[in-house]
């Protein structure tokens, strides 16, 4: 949960390139929990473009990703996060006290085609639900 009551939480997700697993968990994220969580993601050495089949992908089930870019990961980006989900980025991630890290055991898409990231696309799915019903449940429906 965050440190201060009222503040949304903040997710970062980092993997090494930031172009498939990491910007697919940010893109669920923020499709999932829309305004309830601010979404970040980051990447230790990230590459050039978002891996086309992640993109297709993610498309496939109505969310675009086409616009995204790769970002790289900064001091700064973990400090603002209330949880770190890490995949695969390893001893390059930086820690800090007082965050909860998180590392999320993903086959690593780059080079597949998209039939080979759907599986990795829907596995992602479930792990951000329980992060979600975790960090940032839906508030119960008043009742009259």
């Amino acid at each position: 949960m965050p440190e201060n009551p009222g503040k949304k939480p903040s997710v970062l997700f980092v993997c090494v390139h930031n172009a498939g697993r990491s910007q697919m968990a940010a893109a669920w994220l923020t499709h999932l929990a829309g305004d309830r969580v601010e979404v970040r993601s980051a990447g230790s050495a990230p590459g050039t473009e978002v891996n086309p089949a992640a993109v297709e992908a993610m498309a496939e089930v109505g969310i675009d990703i086409s616009a995204e870019t790769p970002k790289i990961l900064t001091v700064d980006a973990v400090k603002e996060s209330d949880v770190c989900v890490t995949m695969g980025c390893g001893d390059t991630c930086p820690v800090f006290p007082g965050k909860r890290y998180l590392d999320w055991k993903l086959e690593d898409p780059a080079g597949q085609g998209v039939e080979a990231v759907r599986p990795i696309r829907d596995e992602i799915k479930v792990l951000v639900e329980g992060l979600i019903a975790e960090i940032a449940p839906e508030e119960p429906a008043a009742t009259a």
